[in-house]
């Protein structure tokens, strides 16, 4: 009897606790939609710029432009396709070759890229590439080897490019700078009369100075300046004299030049075929454990050549 008497309480309990809950539930007000803004007050997208990496997402910047460089359009190049140098302002947008093509008065440049990151570039910066439709956008291109190439107008050599590149991973725009070298590009590929020679310059055979300015390596080397210069048969050769005597040869394309003495400073005899154009060397240092080449430019002012009397 007892044992009937507490499941018909526990009955009753359980019966009234499930009528509660119900009736809690009932209570509860209905869900509501989210209040729609104001009239006036639209919803603001997400900014255009909100695509672009900031300066803190993007690896360091290197400063590729030079403020004493002149820019070389297309009008002073002879009609071709050359290869090119092109300094990139992060080396994470790294070229392994360029070939820049001249024609008709216009420059475009394929540039083979040293990983597969990017899948766009826009010749502008990357707020402009946010925003522009998807048609003026570079996409990638595979070449022989399956490497990623793009292809850019060049407005012009030594002189800071713009160009935007989108990457595949991070899905922003990055901004690069570009200067595609016009020291790099062999002789012949530009017009006559571009460049001052000893020729146009009317140096008739002897002895000369003529100033000279180094850029490259770490900062630190230095060479003499004036340095002498020989005219013979028409042709300039000139003596660079190193601060150093750790050089134990120097470079000038495939062509190697030893020192003219084995005591002091190192101090060679180098051919100038134009002046007042970044002349690309290749110094061989001997300071290290390793003997390397160390890549600067030399640049022969015409404007300062004076005869030795």
């Amino acid at each position: 009897m007892m044992k009937k008497l507490i499941l018909l309480l526990l009955s009753l309990l359980l019966t009234a606790l499930l009528a509660a809950g119900c009736g809690a539930a009932a209570g509860n007000p209905p869900t509501q939609a989210e209040t729609p803004p104001p009239a006036g007050e639209p919803e603001v997208p997400a900014p255009p710029q909100s695509e672009v990496a900031s300066a803190g997402q993007m690896a360091p910047v290197k400063d590729v432009v030079d403020p004493s460089m002149v820019p070389v359009s297309a009008g002073a190049l002879q009609d071709g396709t050359y290869a090119v140098t092109v300094d990139s302002s992060s080396s994470m947008f790294n070229i392994t070759a360029c070939e820049l093509t001249v024609a008709d008065g216009q420059m475009t440049a394929v540039m083979h890229m040293g990983g597969k990151g990017y899948l766009y570039i826009f010749p502008g910066t990357g707020g402009e590439a946010a925003q522009a439709e998807e048609s003026a956008l570079i996409p990638y291109a595979e070449d022989d080897e399956g490497a990623h190439t793009f292809t850019l107008p060049v407005e012009a050599l030594d002189m800071g490019v713009n160009c935007a590149a989108f990457s595949k991973k991070k899905e922003m725009w990055y901004d690069r700078t570009l200067v595609f070298r016009a020291d790099s590009l062999p002789s012949e590929a530009f017009r006559e009369g571009f460049f001052a020679t000893a020729e146009s310059l009317n140096l008739s055979d002897g002895s000369y100075t003529v100033s000279v300015r180094l850029e490259g390596g770490s900062g630190k080397a230095k060479v003499d300046s004036p340095a002498p210069l020989r005219i013979e048969n028409g042709a300039a050769y000139a003596t660079v004299a190193w601060s150093s005597s750790n050089y134990d040869y120097m470079r000038i394309g495939e062509e190697k030049f030893l020192p003219l003495n084995s005591e002091g400073n190192s101090t060679f005899e180098i051919p100038v075929e134009f002046f007042n154009r970044n002349l690309v060397v290749y110094a061989d240092t001997t300071a290290m454990s390793t003997p390397h080449e160390i890549e600067y430019t030399l640049f022969f002012d015409s404007a300062t050549v004076e005869k030795v009397s």
